[in-house]
């Protein structure tokens, strides 16, 4: 039997986490731990990425951000919840974990891209390089919705499954950690010159925090559709994409949708042949963007039931 207490205590981290991010997304007004985390990897990438041993000296710095993150998460919850200030660990808890969700302000940054390339490409052009890493001057406007859509995929496992599977295991400094683990990657982990050595370990440790989590991701999606027979068509296509993740939750949305994705990209000046996801190169729609949303709601959805139930379970033994 569920203890209520146990209950009580994830449903009031979890929940409310996940409604702010609904109502809010990622709010300008509010200081955002990411920002402080990017400019420490930035000090950090200045500082150590010249000379010999690149690769270690970027793995190292990656674990010992990773570590210390997760850790200072971990002692502030600790003074908070041993004290007369619990309430505060609450809210502590609740802001840390809200921080780490970007469901909404994906899907709103989404929406915004295809209202752009609906007026004109070179508008589109500007607006998906606010979520997209690779070269965007000379998309075509088909291009340019199918990069939202694989970003709006991609991130559904970055943005809100991954960091809830690690909270799910590791409580709010496993997720904050992830939070850590996945701008660094952002950052430097890059297969150009720059970053090719420096930013190799944390790339590694990516992919490894979201091996089961960008499979789950994919799962979700299908079965937020009740399509499971699209599971063969994900294990096809998703070891397709030159990430050993990113491909699952994009295999999962172009089977969704019969469409294609993937294809040749330029990344800060370099030619990337990634292969193709899915076989219907048809032109993409407002409608598919519409369902991507939908899609993610439902995953997120199920994400936060299961989460709850599993979380509760754990903190209860």
């Amino acid at each position: 039997m569920i203890h209520i207490t146990a209950l009580y205590s994830v449903a009031g981290t979890l929940l409310p986490a996940w409604l702010l991010d609904r109502l809010l997304g990622d709010p300008s007004s509010l200081p955002h731990p990411v920002v402080g985390f990017g400019k420490m990897i930035a000090a950090g990438e200045k500082l150590l990425n010249k000379g010999r041993h690149r690769m270690l000296k970027g793995g190292l710095m990656a674990a010992t951000f990773i570590l210390l993150v997760y850790f200072a998460v971990w002692g502030a919850e600790r003074l908070l919840f041993s004290s007369s200030l619990a309430p505060l660990g609450y809210l502590f808890d609740i802001f840390c974990l809200f921080f780490c969700l970007a469901g909404t302000t994906l899907a709103k940054e989404v929406r915004m891209v295809f209202e752009a390339v609906d007026r004109s490409p070179e508008e589109g052009r500007v607006q998906v390089a606010r979520i997209v890493g690779r070269d965007t001057s000379g998309l075509s406007a088909q291009e340019v919705r199918a990069a939202a859509l694989e970003t709006l995929a991609e991130n559904l496992s970055d943005g809100v499954i991954a960091p809830l599977f690690w909270f799910l295991l590791l409580g709010v400094p496993g997720a904050m950690a992830y939070k850590m683990v996945n701008t660094l990657d952002s950052m430097i982990g890059y297969h150009s010159e720059r970053y090719l050595l420096f930013g190799r370990i944390a790339a590694r440790i990516d992919d490894a925090a979201n091996y089961i989590p960008a499979r789950l991701t994919a799962f979700l999606m299908i079965l937020s559709v009740g399509r499971l027979s699209l599971l063969p068509f994900v294990k096809r296509y998703g070891k397709e994409h030159a990430s050993p993740n990113s491909g699952y939750p994009e295999a999962a949305l172009a089977g969704i949708l019969d469409c294609r994705f993937g294809g040749p990209h330029h990344y800060f000046g370099e030619l990337f042949e990634k292969p193709y996801i899915g076989t219907n190169d048809r032109l993409l729609t407002t409608a598919d963007m519409r369902t991507g949303i939908a899609v993610n709601f439902r995953s997120e959805v199920l994400m936060v039931v299961s989460t709850l139930f599993l979380r509760t379970v754990i903190t209860a033994i």
